[in-house]
């Protein structure tokens, strides 16, 4: 029987009158991966901070891996290893140099410390590079060292804080397979991303975040059919002459559920019915809209998904201004903090 490497009953954190997390819960199995889906401010990295003993939550209970958040937090970081949003390293140290510190703060044994360095630089692609300085690295070539920084200790549970931010395609492809590779192994991995075809192409469920709250919570798979299979349909539609005026009169309608503008032409309309599609061309045609193209694709995508259950695109909700929220990053953990 497969147990649950996290357990999160209605968490919750607040930041003065600002709810960053609202209640959720979930459950983690062991050797999943697991994707958190959701813009800038949407809750993701809070939660992970929260499950990582970087932040206490405000109510609400968790246990990660078997130990629980508040009364076994020294157990938790024991088992447990991060990839924050912002990368831990000393530039002025050699790969082998920052490792090999990171290493001791962990208690590592000398011995078996050099074995998993020589191991992890290997899993990367890396050797060659184990004693040339941080700071005449590439952004790419970072990112894979403070990745296995956090795989020194052989973790239990791996966090991965939006691992691929800001990264070129090939990086981003090599961190992908890395998670993978480690994923195989046996170790749990929670994502957190507002890459949709990172969340797809990693995660075997997907919670989608909107605004601390989960708005869905399944497998990629499983989400795309609730839109292309189930009563809901994402419309993508051109217009020559859209308008304010155009897009109000589409949100009146009964059967849609959510209008995105995507640019100056173009709008993607969730709707529900057996054929709403009619009665959208109808109610464009009325307010003189003049129709491009219309379609309907025949494999939705978790776009597709996010703008059905939550009314908007990702990007709309990524430009909306967040609550400031300090989230403490700092220099490199003391040893306990994994």
């Amino acid at each position: 029987m497969t147990k649950n490497a996290i357990e999160i009953n209605n968490l919750t954190k607040k930041f003065k009158d600002f709810t960053a997390v609202d209640n959720l819960s979930l459950t983690v199995k062991e050797g999943e991966i697991f994707g958190f889906l959701g813009p800038n401010g949407a809750g993701k990295s809070t939660t992970i901070r929260m499950l990582c003993t970087l932040a206490q939550p405000t109510s609400g209970s968790a246990k990660v891996a078997g130990y629980d958040l508040i009364k076994d937090s020294a157990k938790i970081r024991q088992n447990i290893g991060l990839v924050a949003e912002k990368m831990i390293m000393y530039d002025r140290l050699t790969a082998a140099e920052n490792l090999r510190f990171f290493g001791k703060l962990y208690s590592i044994p000398k011995q078996r410390l050099e074995e998993r360095i020589n191991e992890l630089l290997q899993l990367v692609d890396m050797q060659e590079w184990r004693n040339t300085q941080i700071n005449k690295f590439s952004t790419g070539m970072k990112q894979r060292i403070n990745v296995i920084r956090a795989l020194l200790p052989e973790p239990k549970i791996l966090f991965m804080d939006e691992p691929t931010l800001g990264l070129d395609p090939q990086t981003t492809f090599s961190i992908r397979d890395i998670t993978r590779e480690i994923n195989k192994e046996g170790m749990t991995v929670i994502l957190t991303t507002h890459a949709m075809a990172e969340a797809e192409a990693l995660s075997d469920r997907v919670a989608i975040i909107d605004h601390g709250k989960i708005a869905a919570l399944d497998t990629p798979q499983n989400l795309k059919n609730m839109i292309s299979q189930g009563d809901t349909t994402v419309f993508s539609t051109k217009i020559s002459n859209l308008s304010s005026k155009i897009i109000n009169k589409i949100k009146s309608l009964n059967t849609v559920t959510a209008v995105a503008q995507q640019d100056d032409y173009n709008l993607k309309i969730s709707a529900h019915g057996e054929n709403p599609l009619n009665e959208i061309i109808d109610a464009i045609r009325e307010e003189g809209g003049n129709i491009t193209s219309v379609t309907n694709s025949k494999e939705s995508t978790l776009e597709d998904v996010f703008l059905a259950v939550t009314g908007k695109q990702m990007r709309d909700q990524a430009t909306e201004k967040a609550a400031p929220i300090h989230h403490g990053h700092g220099p490199a953990p003391k040893a306990r903090v994994r």
